[in-house]
């Protein structure tokens, strides 16, 4: 015997059925509808954050260009001149030294302390 259909209202199982469809797509749509709000939201965060940094950078830039135009320019010392001693009766240890506590005391760079050190040895 076929099964007897009903005419008119769905049955419970039809009608928990239809609710569940209607809830899972409308469930779909709100998910779908709030991921591309928070991506919309998120590259509007992340352009104006961008537009932030090269604001700075041009503020940086500025800066810069107006502390380089005020700057001074260091002062230069003059390299200290090393007397040229006589070839004889030079103590070389004695003179050496001196141009140690020279170099130490930062009047003379490595070049400067090499030169005269290799003139008074020559």
């Amino acid at each position: 015997m076929p099964p007897i259909r009903r005419a008119g209202r769905p049955g419970l199982i039809g009608l928990a059925a239809r609710t569940a469809v209607v809830a899972g797509t409308a469930s779909a749509v709100t998910g779908a509808s709030a991921r591309k709000q928070h991506e919309r939201a998120q590259t509007e965060q992340e352009l104006a954050q961008y537009r932030a940094a090269q604001q700075q950078a041009q503020v940086d830039a500025a800066a810069r260009a107006a502390a380089a135009q005020y700057a001074q320019p260091a002062p230069v010392a003059p390299a200290p001149v090393v007397a040229a001693a006589p070839a004889a009766g030079i103590d070389v240890v004695a003179e050496l030294q001196k141009l140690g506590q020279l170099k130490e005391a930062g009047l003379l760079d490595d070049a400067e302390f090499a030169a005269a050190k290799a003139k008074l040895l020559s």
